[in-house]
């Protein structure tokens, strides 16, 4: 009786890990420099800022969910930023060439000279989607490297899972 119910509960965990299977994902974004983009001394150190900004995103590499590809991404930015060093975070809206929309929420480290981003990396998550990516969830690393002119590429990779 007692491997009856080993057996069961094997079966049942393996049927629901294939349900909930997840898929390896990665592309490549390109991001226009911050605008808007606000910068406010906190005033306890002379390089001590808070930095909010939205940027605008297009795929160089798109990603693929669910039979399609994605089109564009917005990130709306905050930063604590001290000296060369600070903590970001971002909301990020993407469309995918069908129009559902995917949701991320990121965190990470950034380095900074002379008030602009050199770099930016760490971790993200799905947080939701409409349409064919209504459920959707999933995580992931990124690493972004900043142009001369502000702009940042961005590389992407992680994994999803979309509900049966």
């Amino acid at each position: 009786m007692r491997l009856k119910n080993v057996l069961l509960i094997l079966l049942a965990l393996s049927l629901a890990a294939t349900a909930w299977a997840q898929t390896k994902t990665s592309g490549t974004l390109q991001c226009g420099k911050s605008d808007p983009s606000y910068q406010i001394p906190v005033g306890d150190r002379p390089d001590h800022v808070f930095s909010i900004g939205k940027a605008k995103c297009t795929w160089s590499t798109a990603l693929e969910m669910a039979g399609t590809q994605s089109k564009d991404h917005e990130s709306a930015s905050f930063a604590d930023i001290r000296g060369a060093r600070g903590q970001v975070r971002t909301a990020d809206v993407g469309t995918m060439a069908n129009g559902d929309k995917y949701f991320v929420s990121t965190q990470g480290t950034t380095t900074v000279k002379e008030g602009v981003t050199q770099t930016y990396e760490g971790t993200w998550r799905y947080t939701g989607g409409t349409g064919k990516l209504k459920g959707l969830k999933g995580k992931g690393t990124f690493k972004g490297k900043a142009g001369a002119d502000g702009a940042m590429t961005v590389e992407v990779e992680g994994e999803y899972q979309l509900p049966k």
